[in-house]
C-alpha cells in the first residue's frame, strides 16, 4: 500500500515542484510564501496535465 501511495505522489508532482518554486517565490514578496508554493504547485500541476493532454508523445 505505500508503495502505490508513493507511486501516486510521483505522478502527481509534475509541474507541481517547479509552480511550488515560483509561487513560493511570488509570495514571499508579499509575505504568504507558504500560500503561494501551495498555489504555485496546484497551477503548475494543472499546466503540466494540460500539456501532457495536448503532446501525449511527450510523456516520459
Amino acid at each position: 500500500m505505500a508503495t502505490l501511495l508513493l507511486m501516486s505522489s510521483f505522478a502527481q508532482a509534475a509541474g507541481c515542484l517547479k509552480g511550488a518554486v515560483v509561487g513560493g517565490v511570488a509570495g514571499h514578496l508579499k509575505h504568504h510564501a507558504v500560500i503561494g508554493a501551495v498555489a504555485g504547485c496546484a497551477i503548475g500541476h494543472h499546466l503540466a496535465e494540460q500539456a501532457k493532454k495536448q503532446n501525449p508523445s511527450a510523456q516520459k
